[in-house]
């Protein structure tokens, strides 16, 4: 078919053709008489695509145009690099999951999925690049049929937001939900969740729900649903196998062990951390070894020791915080008005990753002096992420305890960030504070590392390379 387009073409034809196009790529999509959700031949200085013109988000740039290729992957392709475009087909597309009603199966576990916002099951909307999450019983349904062989699955929205907005209000409203799914008699609870700060929730939700008799598992995805490579799909599978029949009964994160998709690994909720800004395989145990593998078959325990599920509906709700703390990232020639203007903003407590064994310049002294006198309460984490605060060593360290730093053992930063703001929460009694601080909740502190506890292979090394060879990935 070939179209010609005139100065009478209206602005909803105009809208519906070239959706979010705009500028010069629009211009060249006119110029060829090739629409959006028009399937195309493009020619260029780089060789030939073929694909489904794609509408571009309002806030792109005017230089590209996007076509999804045969392999499900999306392309941009700059247009001073197209010599000829020819459309050879069209049909407009409908990325609507479909909804079906999710069955009862007698004999299945209940599984409860709170939602934050997180995009789990996905359709993405091209018009805006918004991802749009797929929620409802019906819709992960027609999105992942096979959840209704794992479980009875229902779904609450307590709220929607992108994970670097998450919050201590949405961290004290999941754990006052946990609490009431609990109560009405749930085997597993799963919580959606972007995956950008999941292990700062999982630590909140570890201190603010504590003897849990079931699993909590929280889980995310690196890559949304309308790519090839998602591995949503998968790794709600798994949270929800883990969830509803799993023996683990811990705030847990669920998400791809290796790169492929062989299995997930459960990490606790308070030695975990996102590692990598893609890799599906993201998420890693530091300073110990996962809890478990999971796969749709079932978990098999990598730790001896965990918190095994109950029958009875007994749960402690701790849903405290106080905002006002901060964590500091020491580094060469940090000054002292860092730390004076928290204390000058009220801040109460301030968690600092220290270099090596948990130091900070000489410089700071003064400054940490004036903070303990105003009674903020100061903690000393490691940089490093593995290994502990060992503050006795050096006179550095020495003297910091001495001007009324507490070092926080081999808690990581961001749950020492995260427990300072849960005790704080609950009193400012520096003595009580620091009992709640150093009393384990659930391996936030251990006695030691086990000798696997770290490790990072190098590539390159020949002993290495064998290994990625001959095992995985």
């Amino acid at each position: 078919m070939t179209l010609t387009f005139t100065q009478h073409t209206t602005n909803k034809m105009a809208d519906d053709i070239f959706q979010g196009y705009k500028g010069a790529a629009l211009e060249t999509l006119k110029k060829y008489n090739v629409r959006v959700w028009g399937q195309a031949e493009v020619t260029t200085s780089r060789g030939l695509f073929t694909g489904t013109v794609l509408p571009r988000a309002e806030s792109d740039d005017d230089q590209h145009i996007v076509l999804k290729i045969i392999t499900g992957y999306n392309v941009g392709i700059d247009i001073a690099t197209i010599n000829g475009m020819k459309e050879t087909g069209y049909k407009k597309a409908n990325y609507k999951i479909p909804e079906k009603e999710f069955p009862y199966t007698e004999g299945l576990p209940k599984v409860k999925l709170i939602g934050t916002g997180g995009t789990i099951a996905s359709r993405l909307d091209y018009r805006t690049g918004a991802v749009i999450p797929a929620f409802s019983p019906g819709e992960l349904y027609g999105a992942v049929p096979e959840l209704a062989q794992i479980c009875n699955l229902t779904t609450e929205k307590v709220f929607a937001v992108f994970s670097e907005n998450m919050a201590p209000d949405n961290y004290k409203k999941l754990a006052i939900a946990i609490g009431k799914e609990i109560e009405n008699g749930v085997d597993g609870i799963v919580i959606g969740h972007g995956t950008d700060t999941l292990h700062h929730t999982a630590a909140a939700l570890t201190f603010m729900v504590q003897n849990s008799p079931v699993p909590i598992v929280l889980v995310g995805s690196q890559r949304s649903s309308d790519r090839p490579s998602s591995d949503a799909a998968l790794n709600l599978m798994h949270a929800c196998t883990a969830a509803g029949h799993g023996d683990i009964a811990e705030v847990m994160i669920c998400m791809f062990g290796p790169t492929s998709d062989e299995y997930g690994f459960l990490h606790r909720g308070t030695r975990v951390r996102k590692m990598h800004s893609s890799y599906r395989s993201t998420f890693r145990t530091l300073g110990d070894t996962p809890l478990a593998t999971i796969t749709r078959k079932g978990l098999v325990p990598i730790k001896k020791e965990y918190k095994h599920r109950r029958k009875d509906r007994n749960v402690t709700i701790l849903p405290y915080f106080e905002e006002k703390v901060a964590i500091v990232y020491y580094y060469p020639n940090m000054q002292p008005d860092i730390i004076d203007s928290l204390v000058a903003n009220g801040y109460k407590g301030i968690v600092i990753a220290g270099t090596g064994l948990g130091h900070v310049n000489k410089p700071i002294y003064p400054a940490i002096e004036r903070a303990h006198a105003a009674g903020v309460h100061i903690y000393m984490t490691v940089q490093t992420l593995w290994g502990y605060v060992h503050m006795f060593v050096y006179d550095t360290g020495r003297d910091l305890m001495a001007k009324g730093i507490i070092p926080a053992e081999n808690m990581l930063p961001e749950v020492a960030y995260i427990k300072l703001g849960w005790a704080l929460g609950q009193t400012n009694d520096p003595e009580e504070v620091r009992k709640l601080m150093l009393t384990p909740v659930n391996d936030e502190i251990t006695s030691r590392e086990p000798y696997n506890g770290y490790l990072v292979y190098q590539g390159g090394v020949s002993e290495v390379e064998e290994f990625i060879r001959k095992v995985h990935k």
